[in-house]
């Protein structure tokens, strides 16, 4: 209970504070989770539940296919969150999600291997990695929603931002536990079980998460939304209601996500299948480089939240799109080199560009949608494009290196991307300090000029 000599402004910033970590502590856990899946399948799924091949190149495209079935399932997972979290509210969805994520991760450290079941293996870990994208699709909505509702408006960008800025550090956490494991191990070791300890270890963070969840309520503009749309009937929320009311600002979050999602995955898993496969680097010294990145992404990101605060959210993705268009043609080359300090300089450099586009993300979607359809908008906007961004990204750039030999038809595949959300970037509305209240009155007032009843 908060001390009664503090002022009211000081409670407010401790239960800022304590949604903060309510929403990163899950989030940790949910990326966690992801990115040791996205690492297993480069570095251990290949070897173990596929047929062996010829081809180096062959197992390693299998296997990132199931880590696409992830990404499908993801749109699906924030479609039905976001319709249940839009009724029920943010905080018992979150709940649900984290508990479904890690029971699926830890059947995964279970599973038996493609010599003791055949494809037996391969079927049972692509219905676990869809129930992993399904709350995973569920999660992100909810978490920066629950920051973004109880933000002040001058200060959301920066706010909202540390969700985000919990998706490097859950990726930090796989990447130390599976630097840990394959340097305490040998190589047979690390294959045979080790890397089964690295899912295991989900349980506990799942544990400790989920708690701290339940230390947190929403926020009082959908708790208020949420009592209107009991009382009145007709007001409709969900993936159809959004799509109706609010083509523009799914299809510009769409447009936005686009490059961002494509140079993550190329960043922090095809860098992988390059510096191993294509340059037979060591698998420790890959993480370790991995582990610094991450260190360095998790920093920039709320600092880059700011950023949005103060000079607007459109310079700051526009510096990010920018970046994303010639990240490739300076980074391939720096990894050709062969030095670790040049390579782990040309990773923290895709991930400082990355974070002027993660950043902002959730107080600009956010700022789209009126606070009764905002976890369907927003879940919609975020999650759908991964299916033709992030998930075929590592997929369309091993098959790319594979056929041509060379980098550069990778690094032009992330400019044209970049093209398309320059297009989003340009015709996305400046949403700098916007108000969450005023956007809902201007929902009330379409409704109203609609001929639509409402008690407004």
């Amino acid at each position: 209970m908060a001390s009664t000599h503090e002022s009211p402004a000081a409670v407010k910033q401790s239960s800022l504070r304590r949604v903060v970590t309510a929403s990163m502590a899950g989030t940790v856990v949910e990326w966690y989770e992801f990115f040791l899946y996205a690492t297993a399948a480069t570095l251990v799924f290949n070897l173990i539940m596929f047929p062996p091949s010829d081809d180096p190149y062959a197992p390693i495209i299998a296997a990132l296919t199931t880590y696409a079935v992830g990404f499908i399932a993801r749109p699906l997972g924030g479609i039905v969150f976001g319709h249940f979290g839009d009724k029920y509210g943010r905080k018992k969805l979150l709940q649900l999600a984290i508990i479904l994520v890690g029971v699926a991760t830890f059947l995964m450290g279970c599973l038996p291997t493609f010599d003791q079941i055949g494809y037996w293996a391969v079927a049972i870990l692509l219905f676990l990695r869809f129930a992993q994208g399904f709350a995973v699709g569920g999660e992100w909505g909810g978490a920066v929603l629950l920051v973004s509702e109880h933000s002040p408006e001058r200060s959301r960008g920066f706010w909202a931002s540390f969700p985000q800025a919990a998706v490097p550090l859950g990726n930090l956490l796989a990447t130390v536990v599976l630097l840990v494991l394959s340097n305490a191990l040998s190589p047979e070791a690390f294959l045979a079980w080790g890397w089964r300890v690295a899912f295991w270890l989900s349980v506990v963070i799942v544990a400790v998460g989920y708690y701290i969840r339940t230390r947190v309520t929403d926020a009082p503009i959908f708790l208020d939304v949420q009592k209107k749309v009991e009382q009145e009937k007709h007001l409709r929320y969900g993936v159809l209601e959004v799509i109706k009311r609010y083509p523009r600002g799914v299809l510009t979050a769409m447009g936005l996500r686009f490059a961002e999602n494509i140079m993550y995955y190329l960043v922090v898993t095809f860098s992988i299948v390059y510096l191993r496969t294509a340059l037979e680097m060591d698998v420790a010294a890959i993480l370790s480089f991995l582990v610094i990145a991450h260190i360095v992404h998790m920093i920039v990101i709320p600092l880059i939240g700011g950023l949005a605060d103060r000079i607007g959210r459109k310079p700051v993705y526009l510096l990010g799109t920018i970046g994303a268009a010639t990240w490739g043609f300076i980074a391939f080359p720096m990894f050709d080199t062969r030095n670790p300090a040049i390579i782990v300089v040309a990773i923290c450099l895709g991930l400082f560009i990355h974070a002027f586009m993660y950043a902002p993300q959730p107080a600009i979607m956010s700022e789209m949608f009126p606070t009764r359809m905002r976890y369907s908008g927003v879940s919609l906007g975020y999650q759908v494009t991964s299916i033709v961004a992030g998930s075929l990204a590592p997929i369309i750039a091993t098959a790319l290196l594979s056929a041509t030999g060379s980098y550069v038809p990778v690094a032009v595949y992330l400019a044209i991307a970049a093209g398309v959300t320059l297009i989003a970037v340009i015709s996305m509305r400046e949403t700098k300090g916007a108000s969450l209240h005023d956007l809902d009155r201007l929902d009330e007032e379409k409704l109203a000029a609609e001929k639509v009843p409402t008690s407004a």
